[in-house]
Parts: C-alpha cells; sequence; structure tokens
C-alpha cells in the first residue's frame, strides 16, 4: 500500500464571486488521450449505431426529471414558462429526446445549458438549436465548439454550425428564472475543461456537474480542452459548499448521489495529487510515477475504475509537472 505525506484538506466551501452576470447577447493519455477527447467523443458519433438506444425519464420532482440515453445525463425542468434542459447527448438521439420531453409536458424547449464541451454532452445541439431553443454556456466553451480539437482519426474538428452555437455566454455566473424555480448557472473555471458549468437548483435543491464530477470512475482532466486538476478539485469543493444533507447531486456520468459521496471523490483526487507531487518532486518520470502504485488502496473506493486510474495518474502527472 501506499502511503505519503498528506496536506491538511481543502475547505468546503470553495464559492464563486457573488456576482451576477447580466444575461447578454502532454500528450496523448493511454487509450483515450486527453489531446484527442471532444475528437474522440465526435468520431464515435459518426461510428455507433444508436438506433436500439431508448430514452429512459426518471422523475426526480413533479417538474424536474433526468433523461439517460446515450452519453451524458441529461435535466429538464418544465412547466408553463416552457422547457429548460442541461445538455443534448449526440446528434443521432435528438428526436428521441425531444419526444421523450415531449411525454412530460406539451411546452417547447426554451433554453439549453451545456455543462461542457464533449459530445456526448453537446451533440445534439445544431438539432435542438433548429427546434428554436436558445443555448447557453461559457464563453470557453462557445469558442471550443467552434474551433474543436482535432477528432481521435487525425483529421480536423468539425465545428459546430452557427444554429448550433450558444446564442448567450457568460463568464462567472448566470441566474434565471423560469417555471417558478430559479436556475443559476456557475461557472467551474479550468476543471474537466475551461468551459465547464456547474448548474444549481435552489429551490428543488438539485446540483447538475456535468464531467467535473463523475459518480463512476476516476477523474477525468481534459488539458487539451484547458482543464486542470487543481481546478477540478476547487470544482468539487463548490459542489460541496452548495450541497445539503438532501441535496440531490447529479452527475454527468452515473447515479445520484449525497454530498458525501462528492466529499469522497474529492479525497481520492486530492490523495493522488498529493502522491504525484511528492514522486514529481523527486524527479521519477511519468512511466515511473504510474509503476510506483500510487492507487492501490484507492480502487476500491472507486466505481468502475477499469482503466481510468491510470489515465487520471498520468493527467496528473502531465499537470503537476507543467505547473513545477
Amino acid at each position: 500500500m501506499y502511503s505519503a505525506p498528506t496536506r491538511s484538506q481543502e475547505k468546503a466551501g470553495h464559492y464563486v464571486r457573488q456576482m451576477e452576470i447580466i444575461m447578454k447577447p502532454v500528450r496523448f493519455i493511454v487509450a483515450f488521450g486527453a489531446l484527442v477527447l471532444s475528437g474522440a467523443i465526435t468520431y464515435a458519433q459518426g461510428q455507433q449505431d444508436f438506433s436500439k438506444v431508448e430514452i429512459k425519464a426518471n422523475k426526480v420532482t413533479d417538474k424536474f426529471y433526468t433523461l439517460d440515453g446515450q452519453g451524458g445525463t441529461i435535466g429538464v425542468l418544465f412547466g408553463p414558462d416552457g422547457v429548460f434542459m442541461v445538455d443534448t447527448q449526440f446528434a443521432p438521439l435528438s428526436d428521441k429526446i425531444a419526444a421523450a420531453i415531449k411525454q412530460l409536458t406539451p411546452q417547447p424547449i426554451k433554453f439549453i445549458v451545456n455543462t461542457h464541451v464533449h459530445g456526448d454532452h453537446t451533440g445534439g445541439d445544431e438539432n435542438f438549436g433548429k427546434m428554436g431553443a436558445t443555448i447557453i454556456s461559457r464563453e470557453e466553451l462557445r469558442f471550443r465548439l467552434a474551433h474543436p480539437s482535432p477528432q481521435a482519426n487525425g483529421q480536423p474538428g468539425v465545428a459546430t454550425a452557427a444554429v448550433g452555437l450558444p446564442k448567450q455566454t457568460y463568464r462567472e455566473k448566470l441566474t434565471m428564472h423560469m417555471n417558478g424555480e430559479e436556475v443559476q448557472l456557475i461557472a467551474i473555471p479550468r476543471a474537466h475543461t475551461d468551459g465547464d458549468t456547474m448548474v444549481y437548483f435552489p429551490g428543488l435543491d438539485i446540483i447538475m456537474t456535468g464531467d467535473f464530477y463523475r459518480a463512476i470512475q476516476y477523474p477525468n482532466v481534459d488539458r487539451a480542452n484547458g482543464g486542470s486538476l487543481q481546478g477540478l478539485i476547487d470544482g468539487l469543493g463548490e459542489v460541496i459548499g452548495h450541497a445539503g444533507p438532501n441535496t440531490k447531486i447529479i452527475p454527468g456520468h452515473g447515479p445520484t448521489v449525497d454530498r458525501a459521496a462528492v466529499i469522497a471523490h474529492r479525497d481520492v483526487a486530492m490523495t493522488v495529487r498529493d502522491r504525484v507531487a511528492t514522486l514529481v518532486a523527486q524527479g521519477k518520470s511519468e512511466d515511473e510515477v504510474v509503476a510506483a502504485k500510487v492507487l492501490a488502496d484507492l480502487d476500491a473506493k472507486v466505481q468502475q475504475p477499469g482503466t481510468t486510474g491510470e489515465r487520471f495518474v498520468r493527467q496528473a502527472y502531465a499537470d503537476l509537472k507543467a505547473t513545477r
């Protein structure tokens, strides 16, 4: 079992500034390297058979459901003001997703927020844009949709068409009011990517995180799309700071969890950071850090770790090495 000196735990409440912005118009890592992560998802979108994918609606409250299909979890807030939607999954699923929402409400989809750039969360943007939805995101995310990373096959990335690009962007925090609920879009700087958004519904006691928190596997820092290890840890602190004992935290992938699960996930991330930092300070190479088995006692704490542990160690090494 690995052991190394630990740091004191970081405070849970790493809050964003309370300013609301008025709405207004390295290296290839393991098999799924960060340099082509978003490109790999785009490429996969063109290769997968989505014909048998079914969209499952899951009730969270009377006016809020999640949708599971293929890709990141979708959130749907609905009522007389229309539908507010979180993420869009893959483009071939858009008609099925729209049909599933029609089973919940006859109201149109008015607004969509993208939690981050990856195609399993943004692939349907063009289709829903054509349906009349207004897409909202961080400024950084809009830029990356318009200027994507290379695809997994080495070909240039495919830029999102104008109809699918966010029409409204924000920087730090954007508050909306819809269907009797306050909806807070909170920027999580340089975490999973540089365009992450946490979506907080305080009246419903619900948080959606996108992929800077996943209830399965080790954390994933997409450095090619602006992500950072410390930013991801700080982002988990934002979730912890906003959550109460009964808050429903809906990750980008995996089951809905409570605050304690996010604390445990952050503890794993900080432990890996500290252990890798110690080895980096000793001059160890990336492969030597992987060979040190810094995750030996952590795999049991992570659901479905698979090969994501080695990926995360390599990401942590690259990030810490670059910031020394």
